[in-house]
């Protein structure tokens, strides 16, 4: 791919928002988004945002969950993260149900396995749920 057909990297100065991290050094990570303007200043006409952040360990490694969290304040995001990481967690479980689901339904032909070594290059027996 030449220079000129890369795409342009720009910020969307429109949607700007400054990030603040909490966390507790155990569960996980909240992340409040205050929108700002180009020039750094509160955006009153938008909303802030709270992200939630954790992970669950499995056989394959460390899953990330990455939710949202409707608050109307970091206390109020802090009191409903528990809730709604169980609720991220359950809906990606179930994801990859489906996924195991579609893969084991699928017709296997001897000699045209793609080479990625079960789902998405993992080898052996793909994904292995808790």
């Amino acid at each position: 791919m030449s220079n000129d057909q890369l795409p342009e990297i720009k910020l969307d100065t429109e949607n700007l928002y400054r990030e603040e991290m909490f966390t507790d050094h155990k569960v996980g990570t909240l992340r409040r988004m205050t929108p700002v303007t180009p020039e750094g200043e509160l955006d009153t006409n938008r909303e802030v945002l709270f992200v939630g952040q954790a992970q669950m360990m499995t056989p394959a490694g460390a899953l990330p969950l990455n939710f949202e969290i409707e608050a109307d304040s970091l206390s109020d995001a802090l009191n409903k993260f528990g809730a709604e990481a169980q609720a991220c967690l359950e809906r990606t479980l179930e994801e990859l149900r489906e996924m195991q689901r579609q893969q084991a339904s699928s017709i296997v032909v001897p000699g045209q396995g793609g080479g990625m070594g079960g789902m998405g290059g993992m080898g052996g027996g793909g994904i292995q749920l808790p």
